[in-house]
């Protein structure tokens, strides 16, 4: 893309300097189809060999389609902003040697980095499902300091093959009092920073609308409304570790390399669930051994998988009585307390990336029943994630089913061998 004598390479011989990952929510670990290429369910930013940041440079007020194209075409980054028939503004950007720049979206084509499809809840097959994508083809990009402390911006819309990015006539769009255009994308990139960054004491931020130019505003009436919300000039467009990005159809947990530094992994999670086999729980009627099946096989249920009555937290083996002609189809009186409620097989929750800390797997979200630490099972029951064009609700970070519940998960009460 740009000349190997415009700026001195990353140095090749040394470790990649990572800027951070990002995790899309609902997937416990991959993509249910596997991961592929660029279609995965986390992605990680490194530092690339030459800086491929771009920078506002040239302003165009052009008055027809020929002579917007007649710039859009000359291989450099633009944006244009369409205002009428008979007037465009054309944005030229040129290369930034301080910056890398990351898009994502829904589009294959090859200025995506990292490919995101529409998130189905309860972690189903995605290929029987979305008639029509919310998600923009081109839908964010992400830039990234090649300096320390490497941040992170995040900014609405991304270059598509030509290098264009084009707000038409419909487009919410506007200058801004120093002069410069802005504008939003159809359906917007939500972003909310976690208060106290991503660890046991954070709390939920606001949800805030973040501009093709990266200003952050309160969100529109609608999701994709033409009038704007309002500046609020005291926050950034920069990610923090926790930040969670909203592309309307799936949505995005960034984590720093620092953050990721000081987190579980996969090798912890595995070794929690070795321990937690190891000390045989025991089904409290049929007295049988029970066991969480390895992380392999998190989609088949075993004969020795542990399941829960999710109104009190009772973990048994699989039984097939209890049922209340009164209740629901999935509803079952638990034996040793007769709570009628739930019940359903406990799967543990994979996804390193989406664990605040690296407690034992004590709390179960409900109606789903992934099991992780009780801080990350509170952390994740009190954050409001967007759904559809205009509502909010909490979501198991492992599959995206909607919470229920007094508080949206449940302490599990295993019972140990009796001998």
């Amino acid at each position: 893309m740009f000349s190997p004598g415009q700026e001195e390479p990353s140095a090749p011989n040394k470790e990649p300097v990572k800027y951070g990952e990002l995790v899309v929510l609902g997937y416990n670990g991959a993509l249910p189809n596997g991961d592929r290429g660029r279609r995965k369910s986390r992605f990680a930013l490194y530092k690339r060999t030459y800086a491929s940041g771009v920078k506002p440079s040239t302003i165009h007020m052009v008055s027809t389609p020929q002579a917007s194209k007649a710039i859009s075409s000359r291989g450099h980054h633009s944006i244009s902003y369409t205002l009428s028939r008979s007037q465009t503004v054309v944005v030229e950007y040129t290369h930034d040697k301080d910056t890398d720049m990351f898009q994502v979206g829904r589009s294959t084509e090859s200025p995506i980095d990292f490919v995101v499809t529409d998130t189905v809840s309860g972690g189903q097959n995605e290929d029987a499902q979305i008639t029509q994508s919310t998600i923009s083809r081109f839908a964010c990009r992400i830039v990234c300091d090649r300096n320390e402390p490497y941040t992170a911006r995040i900014f609405a819309a991304g270059f598509d093959s030509s290098k264009n990015i084009f707000l038409g006539e419909k487009a919410a769009k506007w200058k801004n009092p120093d002069g410069h255009m802005d504008g939003l994308t159809t359906n917007g990139v939500l972003v909310m920073h976690p208060q106290g960054g991503f660890t046991e004491e954070s709390q939920p931020g606001v949800w805030r609308e973040i501009s093709v130019c990266g200003d952050v505003y309160t969100l529109r009436e609608t999701r994709s409304a033409q009038q704007r919300g309002k500046l609020v000039e005291s926050e950034t467009n920069i990610l923090q570790d926790g930040s969670l990005i909203d592309l309307c159809g799936a949505t995005l947990l960034w984590r720093t390399a620092d953050g990721l530094f000081h987190a579980p992994t996969q090798k912890h999670i595995e070794a929690l669930r070795q321990e937690i086999n190891a000390a045989r729980p025991q089904c409290p009627v049929g007295l049988n051994t029970l066991a969480f099946p390895s992380i392999n096989r998190k989609e088949v249920v075993e004969e020795k998988q542990p399941w829960a009555y999710l109104s009190c937290g009772h973990v048994h083996g699989y039984h097939s009585w209890g049922h209340r002609s009164d209740a629901e189809a999935n509803e079952r009186e638990c034996p040793m307390c007769r709570t009628v409620g739930p019940y359903v097989p406990l799967w543990l929750g994979c996804e390193a990336g989406f664990y605040v800390d690296a407690g034992p797997p004590t709390h179960a979200f409900t109606p789903c029943g992934h099991v992780c630490s009780e801080k990350s099972a509170k952390y994740w029951s009190q954050i409001p994630l967007p759904h559809g064009t205009h509502a909010f609700h909490a979501a198991c970070p492992f599959c995206a089913t909607q919470l229920v519940g007094e508080q949206n998960c449940i302490k599990l009460i295993f019972q140990g061998p009796v001998d």
